[in-house]
C-alpha cells in the first residue's frame, strides 16, 4: 500500500543551514552566548532578588529575551529575530537619544555607562548578522497565507 503522506526530506534543514557558513554559525552562537552570560550577570539578579513592590517591566522583558538567547546558542538562524530586535532598539536609542545627548555634552555617569554599552553594538551586529539569509528568508520569501485555503 502506497502512502500519500508527504515525507520530510532530511536534506531540507541542511540546505537552509548550508546557506550560512559554519564559521558564521559559530560567530552567531558566540554572540548568543555573550547575550546569555551578560544577561545572567546583569538581569538574572534583578529577576531573582527584587523588592516585592518592584514594577519589573524592563527586567522581565529582558529576562524573556535572555531565555530566547539561550535557544539561539543551539538554533542560531531560527533566533535571528532576537539579534534584529537588538540591532533595531540599539540603533533607535543611539540615533534618538544617545547621539543628541552626546553632542549636547551630557556627561552624567549613567549616560556614559549606557553609551559605552550600547553605541558599539549596532556596528557589531551589522557585521555579524547574515544579511543574505535575512533577505531571502524574511523579506523575499512569501509570508504565511491570510485566509483559509479554498
Amino acid at each position: 500500500m502506497a502512502s500519500t503522506a508527504a515525507t520530510v526530506s532530511p536534506a531540507a534543514p541542511a540546505s537552509v543551514e548550508s546557506e550560512v557558513s559554519l564559521a558564521r554559525l559559530y560567530v552567531l552562537r558566540a554572540l548568543y552566548l555573550l547575550l546569555v552570560i551578560g544577561g545572567a550577570v546583569v538581569f538574572l539578579p534583578q529577576l531573582i532578588g527584587h523588592e516585592p513592590t518592584a514594577r519589573g517591566v524592563i527586567p522581565s522583558m529582558l529576562g524573556g529575551l535572555w531565555v530566547l538567547a539561550c535557544f539561539g546558542v543551539r538554533y542560531p538562524l531560527q533566533m535571528l529575530p532576537i539579534l534584529l530586535f537588538e540591532l533595531l532598539w540599539k540603533t533607535i536609542w543611539l540615533i534618538d537619544y544617545g547621539l543628541p545627548q552626546w553632542m549636547a555634552g551630557v556627561n552624567t555617569a549613567q549616560f556614559t555607562e549606557d553609551f559605552k554599552a550600547i553605541a558599539p553594538a549596532p556596528a557589531i551586529l551589522i557585521a555579524i548578522i547574515p544579511w543574505g539569509y535575512v533577505f531571502r528568508h524574511y523579506l523575499k520569501k512569501p509570508g504565511a497565507r491570510w485566509r483559509r485555503a479554498p
